[in-house]
């Protein structure tokens, strides 16, 4: 199938960078180049340069095609490694840097993938296509664990009951398919709650978390982008649920804070100062317009921070 890619908040994005003619920039989830290909558009091919990376061969795959022509570089990594990437392309710091956080368009309608529970699939969800899977989890780790990973990546209140189930069900048969694991999920949640919207998606969402220990790879590449970025330089970052969104605004505020000496001392003795000025107070979210065309983007948040020092 193709690899497509609406490229969210798109235009807020190319604003919030302030995209200059011989900057360099890093886009560090290619996905389907939609964001790549726009910011390569606007680069001097002598002078500009992007480097798009994904941890994904496929879109690795799909982007150099599509950005094929342009100043661009793709790589394949995870965002969480951009540092190493620019020193292996002899390159220091970047000019902006746009993380487009979550799963892709792509990942979730293509069923093989198994990243969807509305398509009956091998229980996969690696977005790198290697390591750990989604089957080994569920078939694997104890209730405990697994209920943990519900609940906090997730944030589902029938997380215990989910879990103690799939461990009852694996107990009698191995658990291989998207659609086993969202059967086992609807029966361990009130009938009234399947009523609603689907019981499936938070389980799903957390344990494609837990899969591709996305938490864990934004928290090293908040660190790795905002080093990575010149004085003058903006990293914009759209996340896809309060975890992620979360974890972002507390770094943002934490690159942007000065003093952190307790309030009851007359003067500061830490001597620290902010590093980053915050362009979004409050995140953008998308127009009605664009939610109207896609309505995947509706839980989508873009935060941008500028480095000062």
């Amino acid at each position: 199938m193709e690899f497509r890619h609406y490229p969210v908040m798109l235009a807020e994005c190319l604003e919030g960078l302030a995209i200059k003619p011989d900057g360099l920039y890093i886009d560090g989830t290619a996905g389907g180049a939609g964001h790549s290909g726009e910011i390569a558009r606007r680069l001097d091919p002598a002078k500009g340069r992007l480097v798009a990376l994904d941890r994904d061969p496929e879109a690795v795959r799909t982007a150099s095609e599509r950005l094929a022509g342009l100043p661009a570089k793709v790589v394949k990594a995870n965002y969480s490694e951009m540092r190493a990437v620019l020193d292996s392309l002899g390159e220091d710091r970047a000019d902006g840097i746009l993380l487009d956080l979550g799963v892709s368009s792509y990942q979730l309608d293509n069923g093989a993938r198994g990243f969807s529970y509305h398509q009956d699939a091998p229980l996969d969800m690696r977005m790198s296509c290697e390591g750990l899977s989604a089957k080994d989890i569920v078939n694997t780790y104890p209730a405990e664990e697994l209920g943990r990973i519900i609940f906090e990546y997730g944030e589902e209140k029938y997380a215990r009951s989910i879990a103690a189930n799939i461990v009852r069900y694996r107990s009698e048969k191995e658990i291989e398919t998207t659609f086993e694991l969202a059967e086992i999920i609807k029966n361990s949640v009130p009938q009234k709650v399947r009523r609603g919207k689907n019981p499936c998606k938070k389980t799903f969402q957390a344990i494609r978390i837990a899969v591709n220990d996305e938490l864990g790879h934004l928290d090293k590449a908040l660190d790795e982008a905002f080093d990575c970025l010149k004085v003058g330089g903006r990293l914009a970052v759209i996340t896809f649920h309060s975890l992620e969104d979360r974890l972002v605004k507390q770094r943002f505020r934490s690159f942007a804070t000065g003093c952190t000496c307790p309030p009851e001392f007359p003067v500061c003795v830490c001597g620290k100062t902010p590093r980053g000025r915050l362009l979004t107070n409050k995140p953008i979210e998308p127009s009605e317009k664009e939610l109207s065309e896609n309505n995947r983007s509706r839980s989508a948040k873009l935060r941008i921070i500028e480095r000062i020092k």
